[in-house]
């Protein structure tokens, strides 16, 4: 199989998953702690969560704390959520639904435009009484990098505080400047089902999931040491490799442009992650397509809604059609893939394209 799915997961990091095995620990291991138990084995379980802690807060920028959580969409809604007030909450129109639903849920959503490129200009005013402005590093589906020094002074110029989702944008570029970032081990070859909240200091949450109050009072429940090493063994490794992972996608990108040649290109060429490539062709059947090119994973849009039958709101809000929406694939690549790999796969997708007729 080809995987062609980046944005959606990325394969685990074998440093990454020799980092958690010891965390997994049987009941003739002294490993299986509770790192929130006082004794011996909880204190060497909590010694490898903070161990990991620093090197996944690396990333960051200086002076702020990590909250450890399930994934990204839980980080998103401790933000939204826990940072309280009454007034409007400004989201991009092509935010993760983590961000779009939940500011919608609470009733006072602001929907910021974007061009046909999918840019958020920070031109563009807030609402009289803006609490909160969330516009993501990159987006999820076309890749497109928005200008986030500037939405982040924009909102402390407006007196309301920055969250940005940098989910895609972790451990592949530097992470921006704001108030409250939103990150997820799985996009960055570490394991699914941990994530974390980067909040400045200064900035205060409500606590918004009850119990133990085990991460600073703010996210209640056992963390898993496993899960955390994992992400800090990924992160490390990110930090080690950015340059060289950024000059391979360079490669794999040029090389996946001529072999798509004639496809449309949606969101930015040039304001973009280069590892996501969102195309259409008029006319296709995309589900049909999928089933001809089934060595190949990749995606007719987020995996979060690939299920809906909708189209993507993020096509939608660069200005395509529902045709054109429906007629675009996804193809996302990254480290561990291969310019043999670009190359079978655009053969396969090509040439069942061309059995449409297309």
């Amino acid at each position: 199989m080809i995987y062609l799915d980046y944005q959606a997961t990325t394969p685990l990091a074998p440093e990454a998953r020799e980092a958690m095995l010891r965390w997994l620990g049987g009941p003739d291991s002294d490993s299986f702690g509770n790192p929130h138990s006082p004794h011996r084995m909880g204190r060497m379980a909590a010694a490898a969560v903070e161990a990991a802690r620093e090197k996944i807060a690396a990333l960051f920028p200086s002076g702020g704390r990590l909250i450890f959580t399930s994934g990204a969409t839980e980080a998103i809604n401790l933000a939204i959520r826990g940072s309280g007030g009454d007034g409007p909450i400004a989201v991009s129109a092509i935010e993760h639904a983590a961000v779009l639903d939940t500011a919608q849920a609470l009733g006072r959503a602001h929907v910021l435009d974007v061009d046909s490129e999918g840019l958020c200009d920070p031109a563009q005013g807030l609402p009289a009484g803006t609490r909160l402005a969330c516009v993501m590093q990159f987006n999820n589906e076309i890749g497109t990098i928005q200008s986030t020094a500037e939405w982040c002074a924009k909102a402390k110029e407006a007196g309301a505080l920055y969250l940005c989702d940098a989910v895609q944008a972790y451990g592949k570029l530097a992470i921006a400047d704001a108030d409250m970032i939103a990150v997820s081990a799985h996009k960055l070859h570490g394991p699914k089902g941990v994530g974390a909240l980067w909040v400045r200091d200064g900035v205060e949450l409500a606590e918004q999931q009850t119990g133990g109050g085990q991460e600073g009072g703010l996210r209640s429940g056992t963390l898993s040491p496993a899960l955390i090493a994992g992400f800090g063994a990924a992160a490390a490794l990110a930090q080690e490799s950015m340059e060289m992972d950024a000059a391979h996608v360079e490669t794999l990108w040029a090389r996946a442009r001529e072999l798509f040649d004639g496809w449309t290109l949606n969101g930015s060429a040039d304001c973009r992650w280069h590892g996501n490539l969102n195309i259409r062709r008029d006319g296709l059947d995309v589900a049909r397509l999928m089933s001809d090119c089934r060595e190949v994973m990749f995606s007719a849009g987020s995996a979060c809604a690939s299920g809906s039958g909708r189209p993507s709101h993020v096509l939608k809000a660069i200005g395509l059609s529902d045709r054109e929406a429906k007629s675009s694939i996804r193809l996302g690549f990254g480290r561990y893939t291969t310019l043999d790999e670009i190359e079978r796969a655009a053969q396969q997708i090509n040439a069942a394209a061309k059995e449409q007729g297309l």
